[in-house]
């Protein structure tokens, strides 16, 4: 399938406005703290020290091949938004937070948030249908800002 006819078919299920509102600020909040939990999982000693040596980023870059295979600029706004979540965790990594808790919290909430917008809405998640809806997600959360600011994906 496009770009546009996985986003056409992500947003049949996605035409209210609050579950679409709600999901513009629960995707991205799931898609963090998936790359949180991913961050916290221990990898062996020889590739610890190396620099954002963790499956979050490991997952970032597997994203960015499925990206790629569908259009460049999503691609290169997928890798933007997951750069940014990426330096946010190091950044919590080195204040001390604990990334474990906190996106562990984060995720439980963004989904009760998401299966209430579906709730709202009157259809199942898309995922339900296929697993790659969950990379499509946050695509079609991009594809929003995308379209305001003129970009082509």
């Amino acid at each position: 399938m496009t770009l546009n006819e996985w986003l056409n078919e992500y947003g049949d299920s996605h035409r209210h406005p609050t579950n679409i509102a709600i999901h513009k600020v629960c995707v991205p909040a799931i898609m963090f703290s998936v790359l949180g939990l991913l961050w916290c999982v221990p990898l062996p000693a020889a590739l610890a020290s190396l620099p954002f040596a963790n499956l979050g980023t490991l997952f970032v870059l597997a994203g960015l091949v499925f990206y790629a295979r569908l259009s460049l600029p999503m691609m290169l706004g997928m890798a933007l938004l997951s750069g940014g979540f990426l330096l946010l965790l190091a950044g919590m990594q080195h204040a001390g937070l604990p990334i474990l808790h906190i996106s562990v919290a984060i995720f439980v909430v963004a989904w009760v948030g998401q299966f209430y917008g579906h709730k709202i809405e009157g259809k199942k998640p898309s995922f339900f249908r296929d697993l790659q809806f969950l990379l499509i997600g946050p695509a079609w959360t991009l594809s929003f800002l995308y379209r305001r600011l003129g970009i082509r994906y």
